[in-house]
């Protein structure tokens, strides 16, 4: 062999890397709490496994279970909805495992944010079972999260607000537990909070889960604790060992999980109702929502029927999303129209959008300079009138507007 070749295949030798096989490390199990026969009196089931012990409650619902307005069974009524619809967020089919899901934690954020509760409510077709799991002391959380079966089963995880919290503490709190336990398989994620904005903004104040309860779902809390003081409840049961008021943040989880399932039908009866059942709000944020994801003809129809169906007072904004959908199909002397309509019962930044679109459509598409010239001139009084607006947002708006201005009234001159 050649000096050039032997030279080479050192490079080569050098070049590889010698591959070891990780290994993880040792897990030494934490000790066991000595308050785990109270909390078994207090009704919880104590669970061991490779990782150390947590603690598990399980409650079984007949179908026929009420929960406010709703028998649970007309979840299945709701799915089957989905599957004969256009895609959404909500859309799922029967094949799937909805699996409703919350948590409850020691703080909102941070490294030393435990989960303390993991709860689960799914069903099989014959019954609805709630589980929830119970960390037994932060020692033992790679136990609880190990016992969730999260990193082996696939679902679809419907929540509220679990998309934006309590999955991504979910994931934090298995990194720092992934040298010892399986990886966190990731699970499509259906979060009602975003969708409850969609439905039901500037018609209620609050979106907290209990308003909804009180004001869509026909639920009201008896006994119920505040949210805030779980986390306190919690670290004392582990103090003192007594856990006869952690029971009641059980309770406060299980409510939280059957309202998801309350919402879910409800939200999707909303949704394909034909009958009017809510407010000219409302449907005139699921007309827009429909827009937005595309749907138009579904959309129009939506905001057709809350323009027919109410007083024009409460129709302001379904008679200006029908015009700019309108606007979109060329159809402009509708959407002119719907605009004026829409004039008398919106708000200025609103009035100041329609006044806008009424002076491109008789500008542009009907070729009405006087008309178009009159639009401009109001929307440019209209903003010099407008006082929650700064001046450097003014001055932005005058430049837009007396620019249109200038170039209407040359056309009105030529």
């Amino acid at each position: 062999m050649s000096y050039e070749n032997k030279i080479l295949q050192m490079k080569k030798m050098l070049g590889k890397k010698t591959e070891t096989k990780q290994e993880k490390p040792a897990f030494i199990k934490p000790d066991v709490p000595n308050y785990i026969g109270k909390w078994q009196q207090a009704g919880l089931t104590l669970v061991e496994n490779d990782f150390g012990v947590l603690f598990k409650r399980v409650v079984t619902y007949p179908l026929t279970y009420r929960h406010g307005h709703y028998e649970l069974q007309e979840l299945f009524d709701a799915i089957g909805l989905w599957e004969q619809s256009e895609e959404h967020p909500y859309a799922v089919t029967s094949d799937e495992t909805l699996v409703f899901f919350d948590t409850e934690t020691t703080g909102l954020k941070g490294v030393g944010t435990h989960i303390f509760l993991l709860g689960f409510l799914e069903t099989d077709g014959e019954e609805f079972t709630l589980t929830q799991y119970v960390l037994a002391d932060p020692s033992n959380e790679a136990a609880l999260l190990f016992e969730s079966k999260l990193w082996q089963r696939t679902a679809t995880i419907v929540s509220y607000n679990g998309k934006s919290f309590d999955w991504p503490q979910l994931e934090t709190r298995w990194t720092l537990n992934q040298a010892y336990i399986p990886k966190l398989r990731q699970q499509k994620q259906i979060d009602l909070l975003h969708s409850t904005k969609r439905l039901w903004k500037n018609d209620l104040g609050k979106m907290k889960l209990t308003t909804i309860e009180q004001e869509k779902l026909g639920f009201q809390r008896v006994g119920d604790i505040p949210g805030f003081l779980a986390p306190i409840i919690y670290l004392d049961a582990v103090k003192s060992g007594q856990a006869d008021a952690l029971m009641k943040v059980l309770h406060h989880n299980e409510w939280d999980l059957l309202s998801l399932v309350t919402l879910y039908i409800h939200s999707t009866q909303l949704l394909f109702q034909k009958e009017i059942s809510d407010s000219a709000i409302t449907y005139t944020n699921i007309g827009k929502w429909y827009n937005d994801l595309k749907q138009k003809n579904t959309g129009i129809n939506v905001l057709t029927t809350v323009t027919e169906h109410f007083d024009i007072t409460d129709t302001g904004l379904a008679h200006f999303y029908l015009a700019m959908e309108q606007k979109r199909a060329c159809q402009y002397e509708q959407a002119a129209k719907s605009l004026i309509k829409a004039l008398p019962a919106i708000d200025i930044p609103f009035q100041i959008r329609a006044y806008e679109q009424l002076a491109i459509i008789a500008e542009h598409h009907l070729r009405d300079y006087e008309e178009a010239k009159v639009y401009t001139q109001t929307g440019l009084q209209l903003i010099s009138s407008h006082e929650k607006w700064s001046s450097l947002q003014k001055e932005k708006q005058f430049s837009k507007w007396e620019k249109r201005l200038h170039r209407i009234t040359n056309k009105l001159n030529k």
